[in-house]
């Protein structure tokens, strides 16, 4: 019964972040869900291109349930997966996405939560279904993170998923910024005055 109610809120969570992943993207222009917001080049349809290839992965040949498209080798992971040549349409990452759901949902379905596989690229390879939906959860949700970041530099869009979108306040939210940055620099003032201070006695207690 455990396992069971396990299995479903985990897929159940899967599916929803997935789901607000590929919504970050929502009304962006082609150039702005592929240029590079960090100094390390993270991008939005870079994420959803790197959670497809390693959602196939994870819940496909790590299960001798291989995903049926070719996928890079994962000896040769290159970084090649978090970014999208000019070449890859918007439309084909997220349709490989959304194969990659199909492919990973019924591998779930169909296999019981202890059901053993194997990761050769981690240090306690052999695994069971239950560590794959839970790190495969993990990483959707981080990368949801990257992607709320993102999308809010780009125009100030928030919110966890679509019908959740929160309303914008330019206004309001300026002053909450700025009351942020004011309790910042006091912090970090008070914090110079304190090490003033300290140097001052240690400078008194050795003369």
């Amino acid at each position: 019964m455990i396992d069971d109610f396990a299995k479903d809120y985990l897929h159940e969570e899967l599916r929803f972040t997935r789901q607000a992943l590929v919504w970050k993207l929502d009304g962006l222009s082609e150039y702005d869900v592929r240029r590079p917001l960090t100094a390390t080049g993270t991008n939005l349809l870079g994420l959803v291109k790197h959670m497809a290839t390693w959602e196939a992965r994870y819940l496909g040949e790590i299960f001798d349930r291989p995903f049926p498209e070719p996928l890079p080798r994962w000896q040769d992971a290159d970084g090649s997966d978090l970014w999208v040549t000019q070449d890859e349409t918007r439309e084909h990452v997220i349709g490989f996405y959304r194969r990659a759901w199909d492919h990973a949902d019924a591998t779930i379905r169909e296999l019981s939560i202890d059901s053993p596989g194997h990761v050769p690229w981690w240090p306690r390879p052999d695994v069971k279904l239950f560590n794959i939906m839970v790190h495969v959860l993990n990483d959707t949700n981080r990368h949801a993170g990257h992607a709320d970041i993102l999308r809010e530099q780009l125009d100030g869009r928030t919110g966890v998923a679509a019908g959740h979108e929160e309303r914008v306040d330019p206004a309001a939210r300026e002053t909450h910024r700025a009351k942020v940055e004011r309790a910042a620099q006091e912090a970090a003032l008070g914090s110079d005055r304190a090490g003033l201070s300290g140097a001052h006695g240690a400078i008194g207690a050795a003369s």
